[in-house]
């Protein structure tokens, strides 16, 4: 029997609920429920393959390595990446592990460390403005750019930012290694936040880059890569809204490909630093061969499958 593939790519509300609930057990905790509704889907008869975003814990690590700068050497960007997948992967597979053993289900769980190339050439890199690390007063930001190459920009009066590229997503590396262990009956971790972002040089060779990718696109791509039939986006919302938080908000149950493109075309429906990476990372998904998407809450996950809830987009 040909097997049902699903990629869920889970946003940072399922692992920090709110400002007080940020700690190293507090996302265990949260990750733990989210883990609850993906084994439901598992049990049903889905191979799945989990992606994450990673945004507040790197964040974290970056600060950390901010504070002890006096006594330790910096992390880059890219490595503060691949220790999230790490760290998080670990939560997930535990949780994952523990609940397969309470209902008997002859599963595991792997975290692949994921490196996802980018283009040198990409647009985002002429043009960076993901905000990433501590705010910095002028004179901290004019020695960063000049010392250490950082594209700073002020924020809103609050202070200095470093800005890196969001660059778009071409190839996950490591997708044999993923296919073969979804093929051997693993749940994988793969891409979390967006993947190791890395380039090739002339000969081939890879090299990590101080990026940011979107954790939606890279779990849409690696969808694509491994032939997935569903790919669902895990989000703060249980549907997705035309016009949303405006007076005429407009709740959608299900969309083609062809509507999702022209309300991303309107401009006016999805926020750019929201849903609107997420609508296109549907459309890159289903453009790609996939049959559908699912948006929704990690607590209405079940519903959604059943058709009870959510945001469905179909070819």
């Amino acid at each position: 029997m040909a097997k049902k593939i699903a990629v869920v790519a889970i946003g940072g509300n399922s692992l920090i609920k709110d400002k007080i609930h940020q700690t190293v057990r507090d996302q265990y905790i949260a990750a733990t429920e989210t883990c609850e509704h993906i084994v439901s889907m598992i049990k049903s008869g889905w191979d799945v393959v989990i992606g994450h975003g990673n945004g507040p814990q790197v964040g974290f690590m970056l600060r950390r390595s901010e504070l002890a700068l006096h006594e330790l050497h910096e992390v880059p960007l890219e490595v503060c990446g691949a220790n999230s997948q790490g760290a998080i992967g670990y939560a997930l597979q535990q949780n994952l592990f523990n609940e397969f053993k309470e209902l008997g289900i002859d599963k595991k769980a792997v975290t692949v460390v994921t490196q996802v190339e980018v283009s040198r050439n990409d647009p985002g890199f002429q043009d960076p403005s993901k905000p990433i690390g501590s705010f910095m007063d002028e004179e901290d930001a004019e020695r960063r750019r000049e010392i250490d190459g950082w594209n700073v920009v002020e924020d809103a009066g609050r202070g200095w930012r470093r800005v890196v590229a969001s660059p778009i997503p071409i190839r996950i590396v490591e997708v044999e290694a993923i296919k073969s262990l979804i093929e051997n009956g693993f749940v994988v971790i793969a891409a979390g936040g967006g993947g190791i972002p890395v380039v090739a040089d002339e000969e081939g060779n890879l090299v990590g880059i101080a990026a940011v990718i979107d954790k939606d696109h890279a779990s849409a791509l690696l969808a694509r890569e491994i032939g997935a039939e569903l790919f669902i986006v895990s989000t703060a919302v249980e549907k997705v809204a035309l016009n949303f938080g405006k007076p005429n908000q407009q709740w959608i149950d299900r969309m083609t490909l062809v509507e999702a493109k022209q309300y991303l075309a309107e401009g006016t429906h999805f926020a750019g630093g929201s849903m609107a990476p997420k609508i296109e990372a549907v459309i890159n998904f289903l453009e790609g061969g996939g049959k559908e998407a699912i948006i929704t809450d990690p607590e209405n996950l079940e519903r959604a499958m059943k058709g009870e809830t959510g945001t469905r987009i179909v070819r």
